[in-house]
């Protein structure tokens, strides 16, 4: 047994997750690696061909980067477990005319989980993830989560939810590194083909990337049963029909399939009326929304009026802000207004590179001063 400990490793047989299980090997930690099969893409019913996490092909390299370098590696199947809420979930939020954010709730509900409970069963001192983020203990003694140091790359948007007891035991190598290191080290320890294997940024039970058809195919009639809706203006005007609220998201302006003479966007959606809103670009500011199912990071509470910067979406950059607890819920004031704020999608406060906590986004409206 090693002195550092031992350490389980997501391998997706990916280069980070790669590279995340090399480092800590080399770095004198007991590697235990294990790939988590999350979905099978042959019940998909999808149109692309396998590829991402959950393919032969990556299982197979994830096993032979464990068996050259010498430790042990297994393949785990959560997918009754990934189904049964990830994809539950997905379907149910946009039935319900939000946008979901699976990877995070994959992150907080299942893969760190899964990923804990093996390691007790294996006696490992720690899990490890190939993420660009890092986590450290606050002088208040909580856990909290940091951004990657490359800014292009990180990924703290998308663990919010991960409670302090996960953050424990987990580890997360390649926060202190940027991509193109990452790839460098790859290279270097003889893993050409690696280094230049291309990232996947679709959703991982989605593989043709069209959640539209993953839906229709996933609801049977669901087609049936919104199709013919109407698209409407913020007076309730009709302006025609459209194939299904479920099939539209906030912000939208591609593929609304209607002439209105300018450029239309999606601002909200009703789904028991069946009903899509459609605006233009300034009717989706915003400068205030409500936040629900909290998990505080860096603090076990906030003080009414904290700052904060906000991110509201992956790609988005964050916003400066004003938080204010209400009831279990937050009300987050934004000093400037900003745009699609859609309901279903994450909210992550930062103070610096650090995170506060998340929720998931209720709804959002313009208030005038």
């Amino acid at each position: 047994m090693s002195r550092k400990g031992k350490v389980m490793v997501a391998m997706s047989g990916g280069i980070d997750s790669t590279v995340a299980a090399l480092m800590l090997h080399h770095e004198g930690y007991d590697v235990v690696g294990i790939t988590m099969k999350t979905w099978d893409y042959a019940g998909s019913g999808g149109s692309k061909k396998e590829t991402g996490c959950c393919n032969i092909d990556s299982f197979q390299d994830a096993r032979q980067a464990a068996v050259h370098h010498g430790f042990p590696h297994y393949i785990l199947d959560i997918r009754e477990e990934f189904g049964d809420f990830v994809i539950d979930n997905f379907v149910e939020e946009y039935i319900a005319g939000r946008t979901p954010n699976p990877c995070v709730m994959c992150n907080t509900h299942i893969k760190w989980r899964a990923l804990l409970k093996r390691a007790n069963a294996l006696d490992c001192d720690f899990i490890a993830t190939g993420h660009y983020a890092s986590v450290y203990r606050h002088t208040n003694d909580r856990m909290v989560i940091k951004k990657g140091l490359d800014e292009t790359k990180d990924q703290s948007y998308v663990l919010w939810g991960l409670s302090q007891e996960l953050l424990q035991r987990t580890m997360m190598p390649l926060g202190q590194y940027r991509k193109t290191e990452i790839r460098q080290m790859a290279l270097d320890m003889g893993y050409e083909e690696l280094s230049k294997k291309s990232e996947s940024y679709e959703i991982c039970f989605v593989p043709d990337n069209d959640y539209r058809g993953f839906l229709k195919r996933r609801v049977k009639g669901l087609e049936e049963k919104v199709n013919g809706g109407w698209f409407v203006n913020k007076n309730g005007e009709k302006l025609g029909k459209h194939k299904g609220y479920p099939f539209y998201t906030i912000g939208q302006r591609k593929g609304l399939e209607i002439a209105l003479g300018k450029p239309a966007y999606v601002t909200s959606i009703d789904p028991d009326s069946n009903t899509v809103v459609l605006g233009d670009e300034d009717d989706l500011n915003e400068n205030v929304m409500d936040v629900a199912k909290i998990n505080w990071m860096k603090y076990d509470h906030i003080t009414p009026g904290m700052e904060a910067d906000t991110k509201i979406r992956y790609k988005t950059p964050a916003a400066l802000s004003h938080l204010f607890p209400l009831g279990n819920n937050i009300r987050v004031q934004f000093y400037e207004n900003i745009k699609s704020i859609a309901p279903g999608q994450s909210a992550v406060f930062y103070e610096g590179d650090d995170v506060i906590g998340g929720g998931i986004i209720q709804r959002g409206e313009l208030v005038l001063s």
